[in-house]
């Protein structure tokens, strides 16, 4: 008897149909496994038939062989373990093969008989959306997410015999949230908490506003990284494609919230990691990396002068693509990374950056330490802002700064400007783009071309100038095209660290 039952794998942030085959004939009793599954698939033959056998179920004594088609690339985890106990119940005629038309399955299966939940499920479902898709409780809400059709949840594999057998009917988790979406958000950091620092406040609004990559350099206790995780309370709600982009991301990495992501993502790797954990990878099974997770939101990245320079550099095709791409011998993964990068540094390996009678470090220590940064990235960031320490007097005068509340307000009218008349965020404007709502006058004109005659800018960070300039020019609410000399002055003032005139 063969039955055949609709499943998927994931593989990077996309799910794969794999379907199921299932053949149960004489021999001697064994399990055979074909269609290149992992070690960790492997094993569902143990957690089949235990959970089978705990479900007061029959297991065939013949033999069982199961395909996992299509053979062109690796299954792997143990999300296929539902799917090959029903086309086991299925192939011994325990259920109807009837009833399995029109409906996938995903979980992993307790040796009790529980269907457990597992990373990946929304990528999965997003396979075929029309099924209708059976998957552990825990899973409805990101499953709904993605699905266009009935999404069932099922306990255990007992109960799904029950409901097949027409002596139970489909129950639906608790806790999955109404119409796939996220209700309960984690609460964010308000800016109102900063004491001073006008100039970081105004670079971090701008940020917000223009969707433009940050980076802060200053001594330590200056604020770097209570300001950097502010930004996240400073921009809007995803857009639905987008949420149901890092919806896939976060399940396929197994760090999905209970349904459709609506806020965007923070993520804050620490400086030892490595290349695999930022861009994603693994040997046999290929997970999201951090620059995927931060997809649609913010990647903070502190200390980056700790980072290794290979770790950073790999950050340099998702600036400019907006993805990744990731090789193997036998597949190629591609992944969503657009994300705003903000980084944080000290300028020296003291942090004091040459204080008289405080920094303990030589030039060349300091050049050492800088130089972990390489140009190539440092150029990608469109504001560079030195953060020094608050003023005593603003420390403890007790007044709270202007509330992320205050602030979004404007960021939001400067993104709806932005979107309204040039269709994306001015970070994204080319140089197509840019001569047409970012047009030099005189003024700025001359001062840019100085700029780069004396070699302190580049044809990238030339573009990135404008770009910052029409951000400034949205927040203050100019409907001119065009950028003058001091919104360009005022977009340099916050690139001038680093530099070659300003080398701490």
């Amino acid at each position: 008897m063969i039955a055949s039952v609709c499943s998927a794998s994931v593989l990077g942030a996309r799910g794969h149909r794999v379907m199921v085959e299932v053949h149960v004939g004489p021999g001697l009793p064994s399990f055979t496994m074909l269609g290149l599954p992992d070690e960790s698939c492997r094993e569902a033959r143990d957690r089949v038939r235990a959970a089978v056998l705990s479900s007061g179920l029959s297991w065939p004594d013949r033999r069982v062989t199961v395909n996992l088609a299509p053979p062109t690339h690796r299954k792997s985890g143990s999300g296929l373990d539902l799917a090959i106990a029903v086309g086991v119940l299925a192939a011994t005629e325990q259920l109807e093969p009837e009833s399995l038309s029109g409906r996938a399955f995903a979980g992993e299966l307790g040796l009790d008989g529980s269907v457990r939940a597992v990373a990946g499920v929304a990528p999965m479902v997003g396979v075929d959306p029309g099924l209708e898709w059976v998957v552990p409780s825990a899973c409805v809400g990101e499953a709904s997410a993605v699905s266009r059709g009935e999404v069932r949840s099922v306990a255990s594999l007992g109960e799904l015999v029950e409901v097949f057998a027409g002596r139970a009917v489909w129950s639906r988790a608790a806790d999955a949230p109404v119409g796939g979406r996220a209700e309960a958000l984690a609460p964010v950091d308000d800016l109102a908490d900063v004491r001073g620092q006008p100039v970081a406040r105004l670079a971090l609004e701008v940020a917000a506003a223009g969707g433009h990559h940050l980076l802060f350099v200053g001594s330590p206790g200056a604020g770097k990284t209570m300001l950097a995780r502010r930004l996240p309370g400073l921009l809007p709600d995803l857009d639905h494609q987008t949420g149901l982009e890092v919806t896939m991301v976060q399940s396929a990495a197994g760090v999905g919230s209970p349904g459709l992501v609506v806020r965007p993502p923070f993520r804050a790797p620490h400086h030892t990691s490595s290349s695999a954990a930022l861009v994603g990878g693994g040997s046999h099974m290929v997970r999201p990396g951090e620059i995927s997770l931060a997809h649609g939101g913010v990647l903070f990245l502190d200390e980056m002068g700790q980072f290794a320079p290979a770790v950073l550099d790999t950050l340099r095709e998702a600036l400019e693509t907006g993805r990744v791409s990731v090789g193997r011998v036998n597949h190629h993964v591609s992944m969503p990374a657009r994300f705003q990068l903000v980084g944080a540094t000290n300028p020296c390996p003291c942090g004091e950056a040459g204080a008289p009678g405080v920094c303990a470090c030589d030039e060349r220590s300091r050049h050492r330490y800088l130089s972990r940064l390489s140009g190539p990235l440092l150029d990608r960031f469109d504001l560079r802002v030195r953060v020094s320490r608050p003023e005593v007097g603003d420390l403890l005068s007790g007044e709270r700064g202007e509330s992320s509340a205050e602030v979004v307000s404007r960021v939001v009218r400067a993104r709806a400007r932005a979107i309204e008349s040039r269709g994306m965020l001015n970070a994204d404007l080319d140089g197509e783009a840019l001569d047409r709502w970012a047009r030099l006058d005189e003024a700025a004109t001359s001062l840019l071309r100085d700029e780069m005659e004396r070699g302190r800018l580049t044809g990238r960070g030339y573009h990135r100038v404008r770009r910052v300039a029409r951000t400034l020019a949205d927040l203050a609410g100019c409907e001119s095209a065009s950028v003058n000399g001091d919104l360009v002055a005022a977009a340099l003032s916050m690139r001038s660290v680093f530099d070659r005139r300003v080398v701490s």
